[in-house]
């Protein structure tokens, strides 16, 4: 059985993880190296390092505390953030992840796409969307570029299928409008997204409890679910989670958690 997966987000800032609410007012939470190891242990499926400011800033990843994460752990590692060339895509591989995020580089030179496929296979390459309600898109969503700032007039649904036929292997829809506010996920977008496209898709942005996570994870709806929040706060565990999900009837890898209570 097809079995779906939970993603931690380490959104990082100056070398320090941070969280906001809908892309704003974001706070320090954490060594990323030191957060990335135990969620490892916890027993997360797979971990993705967003350099949050770098594409604003025009400035390359944070390759060194990438790297840093990467040594700690032995689950898929997705690296994004100021990714504009392949030989940026190198870098990031030779710094130990397995997948690479694209997003607002990607929005702006859509060839990226096909140049990193055709370099490092489509399964290595994974679409970045920021996305919030926009009633002048045909889908209802507008996508959004440098973490939230600016509008790119490009409707989700149209971007996501482009994509996809460029060679994108997976695509993370992340809900503007949601995030942070721990009161669930933008279901109305992500099942619209998960219909169109053949690749899987990763919700993101809005998870407060186990429930809204088996929501987003049943049927016609996300491949995978990302949190942090409800982590990086401490209000549960990796372990809590996947067995509250779990229950719920959700296939997820639980090999991890045999010896827990």
């Amino acid at each position: 059985m097809f079995q779906k997966r939970i993603i931690v987000c380490l959104d990082v800032r100056n070398g320090k993880t941070t969280k906001g609410i809908k892309f704003k007012g974001n706070i320090d939470v954490g060594d990323p190296v030191e957060m990335a190891e135990r969620y490892y242990q916890e027993g997360v499926d797979e971990l993705v390092f967003y350099d949050i400011t770098a594409s604003s800033e025009r400035r390359g990843i944070m390759i060194d505390v990438a790297r840093r994460v990467a040594e700690q752990i032995f689950v898929p590692f997705c690296v994004g953030g100021g990714i504009a060339s392949v030989d940026d895509m190198s870098g990031v591989i030779m710094a130990g992840a397995e997948k690479i995020s694209v997003n607002s580089a990607a929005v702006r030179n859509p060839a990226i796409i096909e140049d990193g496929a055709n370099r490092y296979g489509s399964q290595c390459i994974v679409l970045g969307m920021d996305v919030a309600a926009d009633e002048s898109m045909p889908s209802g969503y507008g996508v959004f570029v440098d973490g939230g700032r600016i509008r790119t007039g490009k409707d989700m649904l149209k971007w996501a299928k482009e994509a996809e036929d460029r060679g994108v292997g997976e695509i993370v829809l992340n809900s503007i409008d949601a995030d942070g506010t721990q009161n669930g996920y933008e279901l109305r977008a992500t099942c619209m997204l998960s219909e169109a496209v053949g690749v899987p898709v990763v919700a993101s942005g809005g998870a407060g409890r186990p429930e809204h996570i088996a929501e987003v994870l049943g049927p016609g709806k996300a491949d995978a679910a990302l949190i942090a929040s409800m982590v990086h706060h401490g209000n549960y565990t990796i372990a809590q989670i996947k067995k509250e999900v779990a229950s719920s009837g959700i296939p997820i890898r639980q090999d991890s958690l045999t010896d827990l209570p």
